[in-house]
């Protein structure tokens, strides 16, 4: 631990009011970020506010060790990597402090998320230009490190363009705020004896000599490229008045911005804003056949008034193809393009922007380089940017381990040179034998370029090295800048000296050698760099750990590689107001722990260094997974689709095998066994399970939470009411056979539920079979007994696989029950051919009578013509594997029906996690941040309606309405 020893530790922790961890688990969440590299740290640190950062500064200065700022940790250079204290910012730092609307500033912490800022700048007329693809959880402080810009720069500039003031704590522990200075007030800085008076003094003394600014000129990027990131912005202090004559001030957040966390620790941020864009607007993407014919046009494209230029080649877009959230965002997409352009127009009325689509598609047509140009529209174009937002994390779908590797991802050169130059890279990738990824912002000459390569082989990294460094010196050819807007961090760091020159480089370790004298402040990025083919994320030429499991991970070459498939890309850090569904415990605690990404990156690290016989037997990984929902939210929402649901109910089943099952698991695993037996005493079990005394005991003994209220059962199973009715109402030629897998939650707990399905398809003129089907599995899989849920999917395949067709599909009404065919059953079921034959013909019940629907064979002439609102709220397993617009359509078919879907994500029950009493205060935390107030807002007479049975049950004791299944609404509806 750096020779710290733990007692300093907890002093320190004793210290702070926020938190100190030094475990071995928060350790190596907070040792990789979004690059190729690790470090573990020596604590991670989330301070509550100045006094806590100057108790760390202080301790860092005292302990010859360092601080590491950290917000999303979304870096792709390494910079939130180091062997100090990583400080994360993102839950305490995150107030939104002041605005001004007269001078169009605002003033916010740097946890604070860039659309949420934009969110809460909207009613103003205003908003903060610079937009990433991680800008959903991406925070401000963050941007301001990095120097970020995104794909509105070409309109709208970079981060440093927008930062006007940053009040900041130095390294001796002084508070100082940075702002513009006219000559005068600079020169009186300077003569401050203070650490802050010192630094101006060095920055006036170093940049002052004319000769030294012509240095700094001749061998900086070219000025005409506006993302350019590379060292220290002295390129951007002698622009001013300080140091010529010139109408620009002296702003040391120039120099701050981009400098990576390593100068001084910001507290607040100023920025400006600009009124918010044009409303009307439109995107042509144009479709190309070749790189090349793309990098033709954008010179020319670009003389358009465009609001973005953004690039995608097809390495990408057939990513796009096997991501179900990408899917749906990928309509536009006409044929098989190499590339795609997308161009976006916008103006202030629809008569302009169409003049401008005409002029912009009279251009392209002259030009007879793209062979398709669809024009988007509406919530197209927002699909389209979502589409190219997500190449970053697409990019972890590659399956194996070769992957698109980080290293010259950044580049960024002059418009004028772009053609040219992406040539010339394109032939030297040639010689490393390489076909890499193009992506990005076409429209200010960055592209971001991947090899792609296998980081675990030596060969591969020697690669690393060599390709870069190539890259480098070809970037510097054309003036062009190693880095546009991702950083230096540790990747490019080393090219620094080459890229600016060795005596401009010399300059930059004055500036941070004023700054930070005892190089506390995220040390060895920019300048004294780390190796950039050294402390990676995996051990080259390491034994590949072979790990055995029982769910089947063959098609992402096991259970490790599906870890591995995380690439820190943060999608599951974003917030309830950006919709979707990953991930809701995060959202509950602002935990990075409580990630999608901190479980993947714990299970790749144990399954990697662990020296145990088991792997999985760790208290670490058992926190980890503690409060994962199993909402497999992160299969589809994922770009990477790292499957978090299969990767915890392995892991339980691992665990347990060393460590027992312990009698609560087993409780809620066997409950529909426990159903069974209650039921035949349905009028006792139902009133010791509502009396408060009785039900009180049972809480107790279960460890269920006291203020859950506890299911009740069916007078009749669903197997014994189905023998009563019996298709007695359908008619001989009835229009097809429908097979209804009589799950374990219907059969003992909903079965009116299932009464009404049956009656509904009758009198449709379905005729519904049923077998005595084994139960899902379900409740086995959320509890980790695997071997138990794995002979169940095996009885059922074998009874249903000779009766599932196309023309007699299996349909099901709880959509965790039913949807473990198409998902779990495929990695339990050794008869893999039978299983996805099944899985083929399975659908949601509102997923058939949806298809009935289209196919004309249910009308809307059958149903009333009442009026009613409906409110309805989707199960996570229904989001993630099939849709909610099944559920929707089905709603809707009434015609005075009017449905709307509420943008709920995770309900928070999650079968039995809701109930259990050490998880039922996150539980409803989940449920408040957006169903719950919803639900309350909704009035009486709307009916409130969701197709899981968990989510019906936290529905009523979250608000104490009662929702109905969309069938039951749907039968009583029939005429």
């Amino acid at each position: 631990m750096l020779n710290v020893n733990l007692g300093k530790l907890k002093k320190l922790n004793s210290d702070l009011e926020g938190e100190l961890h030094f475990d071995d688990l928060m350790r190596k969440l907070y040792a990789t970020d979004a690059s190729v590299y690790r470090k573990l740290p020596l604590a991670v640190a989330l301070p509550k506010h100045k006094k806590d950062l100057k108790s760390l500064i202080n301790f860092a200065k005292n302990n010859n060790t360092s601080l590491i700022p950290r917000t999303a940790g979304t870096s792709l250079a390494g910079q939130c990597v180091g062997e100090g204290i990583v400080v994360d910012v993102s839950k305490y730092f995150t107030r939104i402090l002041d605005i001004n609307e007269s001078e169009k500033t605002v003033t916010v912490q740097p946890g604070v998320v860039r659309d949420e800022l934009n969110n809460y700048l909207k009613p103003f007329g205003l908003f903060f230009g610079p937009n990433t693809s991680t800008s959903n959880r991406c925070m401000i402080g963050g941007m301001v490190g990095n120097n970020s810009s995104g794909t509105t720069s070409i309109q709208y500039g970079v981060t440093r363009d927008k930062v006007i003031r940053l009040k900041t704590i130095l390294s001796d522990g002084s508070e100082v705020e940075f702002s513009d200075l006219t000559p005068e007030e600079f020169h009186q800085k300077t003569k401050l004896n203070t650490l802050e008076g010192h630094i101006y003094k060095t920055i006036y003394d170093t940049l002052q000599p004319e000769a030294i600014q012509k240095q700094i000129k001749d061998n900086f990027p070219k000025p005409t490229i506006h993302r350019r990131n590379t060292g220290y912005a002295i390129d951007e202090l002698i622009k001013s008045d300080v140091f010529l004559s010139s109408s620009l001030g002296f702003n040391m957040c120039n120099l701050l911005a981009g400098s990576e966390g390593t100068l001084a620790f910001t507290t607040e941020i100023t920025l400006q804003l600009d009124d918010l864009p044009p409303t009307e607007n439109a995107m042509v993407a144009l479709h190309f056949n070749s790189i090349e014919r793309c990098m033709k046009s954008v010179s020319h494209v670009m003389k358009h008034n465009l609001h973005a230029c953004e690039m995608m080649d097809d390495s990408i877009l057939n990513l796009t193809k096997h991501n179900k959230t990408q899917q749906q965002n990928r309509t536009f997409i006409e044929g098989n393009p190499v590339a795609i352009l997308m161009c976006e127009l916008s103006a202030h009325s629809s008569k302009l922007l169409e003049l401008e689509i005409d002029a912009f598609l009279q251009t392209v047509s002259h030009l007879n380089l793209s062979y398709a140009q669809p024009v988007l529209r509406g919530a197209d174009i927002n699909k389209a940017f979502e589409l190219r937002k997500a190449g970053l994390g697409l990019l972890g779908n590659i399956i194996g381990d070769k992957k698109a590797v980080a290293c010259i991802e950044d580049t960024a050169v002059a418009l004028e040179d772009l053609e040219d130059y992406i040539s010339e890279f394109t032939a030297l990738m040639t010689t490393f034998n390489q076909n890499a990824v193009y992506y990005a912002h076409a429209g200010a000459g960055e592209l971001h370029l991947r090899p792609i390569l296998d980081l675990k082989q030596k060969e591969d990294v020697q690669l690393f090295r060599e390709i870069t460094t190539a890259v480098a010196q070809l970037v510097k050819k054309y003036n062009g800048s190693m880095s546009g807007e991702h950083g230096d961090g540790i990747v490019r760091a080393e090219f620094i000296p080459l890229m600016i020159g060795t005596a401009n480089y010399e300059i930059l370790k004055q500036i941070k050698s004023v700054f930070d004298p005892q190089n506390i402040f995220n040390p060895h990025k920019i300048v004294d760099a780390y190796a950039m083919d050294e402390n990676l994320r995996y051990e080259p030429n390491r034994e590949e750990r072979q790990i055995e499991t029982l769910l089947d991970f063959s098609s992402s070459e096991g259970i490790l590689r599906e870890a591995e498939k995380c690439n820190g890309s943060g999608d599951c850090r974003k917030l309830p107001e950006f919709g979707g569904t990953m991930c809701p415990s995060y959202r509950a605690t602002k935990d990075e722990k409580d990630t999608t990404r901190a479980r993947a990156n714990a299970l790749r690290e144990f399954l990697t260094n662990s020296e145990k016989a088991n792997k999985f037997n760790h208290e670490e990984l058992k926190d980890v997974f503690d409060l994962c929902l199993s909402c497999k939210a992160c299969s589809s929402e994922c770009p990477s689709s790292v499957n978090v649901a299969a990767l915890k109910a392995e892991f339980q089943y691992q665990y347990q095998q060393a460590n027992g099952v312990p009698f609560r698991t087993k409780l809620f695993a066997y409950n529909n066994k426990i159903n069974g037996y209650a039921s035949r005493v349905p009028k006792l079990t139902n009133f010791m399970f509502s009396n408060g005394f009785t039900s009180s005991i049972i809480k107790s003994v279960g460890g269920i939470a006291k203020e859950r209220s506890l299911p009740l059962i069916s007078n009749n199973s669903l197997y014994k009411e189905f023998e009563l009715s019996k298709n007695k109402i359908v008619k001989e030629n009835y229009i097809k056979e429908v097979f209804l897998f009589n799950d374990e939650f219907t059969n003992h707990l909903d079965t009116e539920i299932g009464v009404d399905a049956i009656e509904l398809l009758n009198r449709l003129n379905y005729k519904v079979s049923m077998i005595s089907n084994a139960e899902s599995g379900r409740a086995m899989l959320s509890k980790g007994l695997v071997a138990e849920a794995k002979k169940m999917a095996i009885e059922n395949v074998s009874k249903f696989k000779n009766l599932i067709t196309e023309d007699t599909p299996l349909i099901g009404i709880e959509p965790s029950a039913i949807l473990s065919f198409k998902d779990e059953y495929l990695r339990l079921v050794d008869d893999k051919d039978s299983a996805q034959s099944i899985a083929n013909n399975t659908l949601l019940i509102e997923e058939f009578i949806q298809q009935e629907i289209e196919l004309g064979n249910i009308k809307t002439e059958q149903f009333t013509k009442e009026s009613k609102a409906i409110k309805f709220h989707g199960h996570c397993h229904q989001k993630a594997l099939a849709n909610q617009k099944s559920s929707f359509d089905v709603l809707n078919i009434p015609e005075n029906y009017n449905v709307t879907i509420i943008p709920s994500g995770c309900c928070g029950m999650a079968g039995s996690f809701g109930y259990e009493k050490e998880h039922y205060e996150v539980s409803m935390q989940i449920g408040e941040q957006t169903l719950f107030p919803v639900v309350r807002k909704t009035s009486k007479d709307t009916c409130i309606s969701a197709n899981g049975t968990s989510c019906r049950h936290q529905i009523k004791d979250g608000t104490g309405r009662v929702a109905k299944h969309p069938i039951s609404i749907l039968k009583d509806a029939l005429l």
